[in-house]
């Protein structure tokens, strides 16, 4: 028996990110852009080495999926991690857009 928590997904929309934290700590993120009201792009994904090979990153992912879906907007995953996610996961085919040069173009400019 253990007495360690469930790890927890958490929004951090004033980091535009995802958190999953195991035992009140953060273990990764993923981070992410709004394109407008309609896009949410997510750019990179990142679970740190003490929490790796545990499944969070699918966890996480999963969640934060979920939770654009429940905002009513779609998914362009320029995030390797996440466009991996969605190649497995064909749940989120319906509100994923691909990933076209005009985004990169705009991801990169956002990010400077």
């Amino acid at each position: 028996m253990t007495d360690q928590t469930s790890p927890t997904v958490r929004h951090a929309p004033d980091r535009s990110r995802y958190e999953i934290e195991v035992d009140g700590g953060t273990a990764g993120f993923t981070a992410y852009r709004d394109r407008g009201e309609q896009q949410r792009v997510f750019y990179h994904t990142k679970i740190y080495d003490a929490f790796s090979g545990q499944g969070l990153a699918s966890r996480l992912v999963r969640e934060a999926l979920s939770d654009v879906r429940e905002t009513g907007r779609r998914i362009v995953p320029v995030c390797p991690y996440v466009k991996g996610f969605l190649e497995k996961h064909q749940e989120f085919a319906d509100i994923a857009d691909p990933v076209t040069p005009d985004v990169v173009r705009w991801i990169e400019a956002e990010l400077r």
